[in-house]
């Protein structure tokens, strides 16, 4: 018991030291697809990063479901200082999905599943106050998917022909837009 009161006492000593943003991506919510997160210092030029994208899309246009869920963890080096400039980060994080591939828009397919990716973001930090900063950022990298695949026109059954779950794997621009950050 005393080991843990001490774990808990040196972890928001460091936290209460800490710089935390929470943040929103205002590209991705133009599309009306949420994207939040939050991140905070972990070391003299690092921060670790986790968000959340989420589209709640039956369908783009009738026809092709765009449903997703993404979380993503993610430790950023920053070449300046935090929050300041350049970085890069690290990330890897699962996925769920019910949505039709970027390859397949042009047919009745879709897939249903889940997946997890791993890659690299690459950004900048542009100070607007002591409170408020821009986060400008890109990333992709590799995406493994587990699904089934179903038709989009009500044709019953699935259309892969896989055993149990079908496999996909490429690589994908997955993240990216402009997070809007407040620090608390």
């Amino acid at each position: 018991m005393k080991k843990i009161f001490l774990l808990a006492v040196i972890f928001f000593s460091i936290q209460s030291q800490s710089q935390t943003f929470i943040k929103f991506n205002g590209a991705t919510a133009l599309f009306l697809i949420p994207n939040i997160g939050v991140e905070t210092s972990i070391g003299e030029k690092t921060t670790f990063s986790a968000d959340v994208m989420a589209s709640f899309w039956e369908s783009i246009n009738g026809h092709n479901p765009m449903k997703f869920a993404t979380l993503t963890p993610e430790v950023r080096y920053h070449f300046k200082e935090k929050y300041n400039g350049f970085y890069v980060g690290a990330n890897a994080g699962p996925d769920i999905y019910r949505l039709q591939k970027w390859n397949y828009w042009n047919n009745i397919y879709y897939e249903h599943g889940f997946g997890y990716h791993l890659g690299v973001t690459v950004g900048y930090n542009i100070k607007l106050s002591d409170k408020f900063l821009l986060d400008i950022f890109a990333g992709g990298g590799w995406h493994q998917g587990f699904y089934h695949g179903y038709y989009n026109d009500g044709t019953p059954g699935r259309y892969d022909k896989a055993e149990n779950w079908n496999k996909s794997g490429e690589w994908l621009p997955y993240r990216g837009g402009v997070m809007i950050s407040y620090k608390l």
